[in-house]
């Protein structure tokens, strides 16, 4: 399924404790309904190919949402502001939940909503993805891509900032959960990608996890070094499957 036409533009959300931020959002035209994403942005922040691949599910029948969790470290570009919140060590859990919270509640008021949400996050945005769909209700589907730092094994990488391993939340996911990893990757490790399914299958969580041989880090990013064109290409269309799956 793919739609020819969209819309696409800068959007404001309110977010954590009710800040005013912009977002990036795509729809396919017409009236709908859609599913809605919300899309998390990865540590390079709210850069072009967040931008890309936002279009990309909205080609696919989600109306998605990028918000732009660097906001409040402006004003300055996107890229100024990347590197700004990268000095700071990111955004907070705690601001970045309430952003995807803000997020989902601007999707469900939109006229061409069906109300169904899912959360898909890379990179950081990944561990971000498992994170709020540990916390939020409400979300229907998630997509982790190589979340790195949802297991923690050492207390120190710990901090006021990021208070909590994510993996220690993992009781308070509803939500199925698709996991897309490389083999090659250091973070997160085959090792931690085992230890997070030994958790979710202790729990009863309903997931599927997909392990992609001669993949590391990153391997979407089309114009990135990193980039494997087979097991992204595979790993997108199980992505859009489990989304028309779960959100309609």
């Amino acid at each position: 399924m793919s739609y020819r036409g969209m819309v696409a533009d800068i959007v404001s959300f309110k977010g954590f404790h009710g800040d005013t931020g912009e977002a990036y959002y795509a729809r396919p035209s017409g009236k709908g309904p859609f599913p809605g994403v919300v899309l998390i942005h990865h540590m390079p922040g709210w850069d072009d190919w967040t931008m890309e691949a936002t279009r990309k599910l909205a080609h696919h029948g989600f109306a998605t949402i990028a918000p732009h969790l660097y906001f409040r470290h402006g004003p300055g570009t996107p890229d100024d502001l990347a590197a700004k919140a990268r000095a700071a060590g990111g955004a907070s859990d705690a601001e970045v939940v309430g952003d995807v919270k803000g997020a989902m509640e601007f999707l469900r008021a939109q006229p061409e909503s069906n109300g169904k949400i899912g959360l898909i996050g890379f990179c950081s945005g990944g561990r971000h993805t498992f994170l709020a769909a540990c916390q939020l209700e409400r979300v229907d589907a998630a997509v982790n891509c190589w979340g790195g730092n949802v297991v923690v094994d050492d207390a120190s990488q710990l901090s006021p900032q990021r208070p909590v391993a994510p993996i220690d939340l993992t009781e308070g996911l509803k939500a199925p959960l698709l996991g897309l990893f490389g083999n090659e990757d250091k973070n997160p490790s085959p090792e931690h990608v085992n230890k997070l399914e030994e958790k979710l299958k202790s729990l009863g969580k309903t997931y599927e996890f997909h392990r992609y041989d001669g993949a590391g880090h990153g391997f979407f990013a089309s114009e990135r070094p990193n980039y494997r064109v087979e097991q992204a290409n595979d790993g997108w269309q199980k992505t859009y499957a489990f989304f028309h799956k779960h959100l309609g």
